[in-house]
């Protein structure tokens, strides 16, 4: 099976050797928890090209994590990413080749200016406390994995609908639904069905049952049978030769 591994480069400033752990931090947990994170300290030696090796990973990745702190707030919002790792911050003309939808803004510490001006009222997803790490891991690992913890349900059907504005079922796809039901059961070892049996399967009433099976009675899929089970005498239906046949032809059974 073919899993799709997101890609996300951690966009982050170097304001301390304690900031720049916690970043790595999170950038293993990522990595365990089946995402490629990208960083500087793991693509990152002497020689390289900075805005070379920023760009390249800001083409590549899905998602684009930027850790907002009040330095990479200060530093993004001047346009300029600076020199050196500096060149690691995400600024506005940066932000002109990429889609905003790629960008996940997270918030390691609280300031006047959260996020950079030029992400407007975006979203961010909040780490400023360290307590509550575990649970905003997760939904930050959910986001970048398309898993959202709260999924919407299936459109259910209108409960005040009348019975008269309901469409008809067709009496045709009842038919077949009951042959193929039989066709079933007989692969697995039932060659007589009675008509209680048919008309719980059915799930309607005995009369519109009754219309269904005489129907295939009449087209001869099916035929009357009675048998005797120990000293009682029963009576049911049987698939004739046609049934079989047309089962083969639609690919309800295979060989």
């Amino acid at each position: 099976m073919n899993v799709t591994v997101p890609k996300v480069f951690l966009s982050y400033s170097h304001d301390s050797a304690e900031h720049k752990q916690w970043v790595l931090d999170l950038a293993t947990r990522l990595v365990n928890a089946g995402i490629d994170a990208r960083i500087d300290a793991w693509g990152v030696g002497g020689g390289t090209d900075l805005p070379h090796f920023m760009e390249t990973q800001l083409s590549e990745v899905d998602r684009i994590i930027m850790v907002c702190t009040e330095k990479y707030v200060e530093k993004a919002n001047k346009g300029t990413g600076g020199v050196g790792y500096e060149k690691m911050i995400v600024t506005s003309s940066l932000m002109s080749s990429i889609e905003d939808k790629k960008v996940i803004p997270i918030i390691r510490q609280k300031s006047s200016s959260d996020v950079p001006t030029f992400l407007g009222t975006k979203l961010y997803i909040d780490f400023s406390n360290d307590n509550d790490f575990e649970s905003v891991i997760d939904e930050l690992m959910r986001e970048i994995h398309g898993s959202p913890l709260y999924k919407k349900p299936a459109l259910g059907t209108n409960p005040y609908q009348t019975a008269h504005s309901k469409p008809a079922e067709s009496n045709i796809d009842k038919k077949m639904e009951l042959l193929r039901w039989m066709i079933d059961g007989y692969n697995n070892g039932s060659s007589r069905f009675t008509f209680s049996t048919l008309n719980s399967v059915l799930g309607c009433s005995k009369i519109f049952a009754e219309s269904y099976v005489q129907d295939l009675v009449d087209e001869s899929y099916i035929s009357p049978s009675s048998w005797w089970s120990g000293r009682s005498k029963c009576s049911g239906f049987v698939l004739t030769k046609k049934a079989k046949i047309f089962a083969i032809k639609s690919g309800w059974v295979v060989e």
